[in-house]
């Protein structure tokens, strides 16, 4: 039944980032890759609060994990696509969008889930 709650939570986490990426290329078409940047951050944030204050409160829902945390989040944010627009940026000769790209991302990313982490 695990592999049912990752099934469900990675399609809709996938659907969430496409979305998310649309959206972003219909309000800014730049160089930077801010859907890709935007579906990361949201996974983070959605991530940390879930490991801070949904799970463990809810120790008895074992679906809740892989739905959420595994499936939704996995699915929502996207190293691969990361890597490749980052690559992108590099080939194309945007050595400085490709680094602001790698270092806000992680900044943004590690910030937040430490962030929330050390509030709670």
């Amino acid at each position: 039944m695990t592999y049912l709650w990752i099934f469900l939570g990675g399609g809709l986490g996938s659907v969430a980032r496409y979305g998310v990426s649309k959206v972003a290329a219909s309000y800014y078409s730049g160089n930077f890759p801010l859907g890709t940047f935007i579906a990361n951050t949201l996974a983070c944030l959605v991530l940390a609060l879930l490991v801070v204050f949904v799970v463990p409160k809810n120790s008895e829902s074992t679906w809740l994990q892989p739905l959420l945390m595994v499936g939704f989040c996995g699915g929502f944010s996207t190293f691969s696509t990361f890597s490749n627009e980052t690559t992108q940026l590099l080939q194309s000769g945007h050595m400085g969008v490709a680094l602001l790209n790698v270092a806000v991302s992680i900044l943004v990313g590690v910030g937040l889930i430490f962030w929330i982490r050390s509030i709670a």
